[in-house]
């Protein structure tokens, strides 16, 4: 091959970046267009606009039902703009299930999960068998869902308000209570011991209090909900903080996530947001906690997804990842009286809200939710499922990678490579569960598309690459392999699984089952 010496002209980017270039890789002889001086020859993977990833912590999600009905995984539409039928699941990255402590727990010493008969264990059992990592939200409050607490906790003696008189069963418990503690720790060490798991589990929406979940109306006093005193501050904190210690000292592999509510632990749900949630949302980061929010499209400034909502979001980009819930259930409420306009019978109305406050906020993942909400994204908005696919979340590649073609055993060899995150959102690879083991590695495959030997780039961090920002390292690993002929290839790798391909890149190429992409022949004396 003649020695091409040229920097990569800004048409070149243009055409990566749009999808121009739609497979393989290019290569040549050069430098790497202004960075560091590289030698040896420079292979350019095209970038993937369009591949649906489904990478951990990024992507679309599906809603499930603690009520299984095995045929939701079949769920299918009729696309017009594809011309064709699709179904939900082949677009989803986790499957996400809010269900009750009471159903989990039914007996003291009991768990749904281990009983085949039950439906929870179907429905883990229906996700694990179809690749989709599961997600939980398990819910104590019983004001608005019934008894979500088990009985057997209030037996015990664990203190609790009833709301209505109406209705004695719906029983909210003191989450400062120490019985009811003992008993929630109990049940959290149980949960981790079979979902603290990344194989199975995507992510543990780990709060749970107040209405429906969402950290929001916490009653802390038995005979008045939303009794506020002298004292509710210092109750609140330590509730919170005892709360998200506990989920973090069991859940030490999955990632955890909080609403980042404006009265975040309060006894009330509206309103301004309260001076000290933002210190509670810090709080619950530094004990190990990502961001989650379940009013995206709500504009209300009293309720909804709002400036405070938008400044919470702000602060913490690039430093812990943002899951995003659609706030309007469009087949029960009245969307159309919502600040931002939207126009009744036209659900695509909310879709575009709920697309434009997830691109700001840069979430890392977005929900189909249930029902008429997965129909809307389908039937009404489809180009927006699209569009998160192809901006959304994070979209990892390298962009030009310099590697030698010939070496001699024991040799070290110069690897020079450019990488770039085009997502809006980012790779989480700094969050304490994951601990920084997604690293970029270079694979010496043999003929059979084995890898011979790794060798893994400390020194390349995914978490790093944000904004489409080119960011270029030097890598000289020492080739310990045979003589022979063979194929390099890069991944991003899992290294607490014996350095395996995890991450899929978003590139065009020839990648092998496992998961490489190949870049060049290499020869080995």
């Amino acid at each position: 091959m003649n020695r091409i010496n040229r920097t990569l002209t800004m048409t070149l980017l243009l055409g990566i970046f749009a999808g121009v270039v739609s497979c393989g890789c290019t290569k040549e002889k050069g430098d790497n267009g202004g960075d560091a001086p590289v030698s040896g020859t420079m292979v350019k993977p095209a970038y993937s606009r369009s591949k649906n990833l489904k990478n951990p912590l990024s992507g679309w999600v599906m809603y499930c039902s603690a009520d299984y009905d095995p045929s939701y995984w079949d769920t299918e539409f009729y696309v017009s703009s594809l011309g064709k039928t699709v179904r939900v699941r082949d677009y989803a990255s986790a499957c996400y299930i809010r269900t009750k402590w009471s159903v989990l727990n039914p007996a003291d010493g009991v768990y749904a999960w281990n009983d085949p008969d039950s439906k929870v264990y179907k429905l883990i059992e229906g996700a694990r068998e179809r690749g989709l990592p599961i997600a939980f939200r398990v819910v104590v409050d019983g004001r608005d869902q019934g008894a979500n607490t088990p009985q057997f906790v209030y037996d015990a003696g664990a203190k609790y308000a009833v709301a209505d008189p109406k209705f004695p069963d719906r029983k909210t418990p003191m989450p400062q209570d120490p019985v009811f503690q003992a008993y929630y720790e109990k049940f959290v060490q149980a949960f981790a011991e079979k979902f603290n798991d990344p194989d199975i589990t995507a992510f543990i929406d780990g709060y749970g209090l107040g209405k429906w979940g969402e950290g929001h109306s916490v009653a802390y006093d038995t005979e008045n909900v939303e009794a506020i005193d002298e004292n509710t501050e210092t109750v609140k904190r330590e509730v919170l903080d005892w709360i998200t210690k506990l989920y973090a000292r069991y859940f030490t592999k999955v990632p955890l996530v909080i609403n980042y509510h404006r009265v975040i632990g309060h006894p009330v749900s509206t309103g301004e947001p309260n001076p000290n949630s933002e210190s509670l949302i810090a709080l619950a980061v530094a004990n190990g906690y990502c961001l989650r929010h379940d009013a995206f499209g709500m504009t209300n400034p009293d309720w909804g997804y709002s400036t405070w909502e938008k400044s919470i979001a702000a602060s913490w980009r690039y430093r812990v990842p943002i899951i995003m819930e659609g706030g309007y259930i469009v087949s029960s409420h009245s969307y159309w009286n919502d600040p931002a306009g939207y126009r009744q019978g036209h659900p695509e109305d909310v879709r575009q809200g709920e697309f434009d406050a997830s691109a700001e906020a840069h979430v890392n993942m977005m929900d189909f939710r249930v029902g008429a909400e997965t129909e809307s994204w389908f039937i009404d908005s489809f180009p927006l499922v699209e569009r998160f696919i192809a901006e959304g979340g994070y979209r990892l590649y390298p962009d030009q990678v310099a590697l030698p073609e010939n070496l001699k055993s024991g040799e070290t060899a110069t690897i020079t490579s450019r990488w770039r995150n085009m997502g809006w959102g980012y790779c989480p690879n700094n969050l304490p569960q994951w601990n920084y083991k997604y690293k970029v590695a270079y694979a010496l495959l043999d003929g059979d598309d084995k890898a011979v030997a790794v060798y893994v780039d400390d020194e390349c961090e995914p978490s790093g690459w944000v904004e489409s920002t080119p960011f270029s390292y030097t890598f000289a690993p020492k080739i310990d392999a045979p003589a022979g002929d063979y194929t390099w290839a890069v991944a991003i790798v899992d290294t607490q699984k014996e350095n395996r391909p995890a991450i899929r890149l978003a590139v065009n190429g020839e990648e092998t089952a496992d998961g490489w992409l190949k870049l060049l022949g290499v020869r080995i004396d």
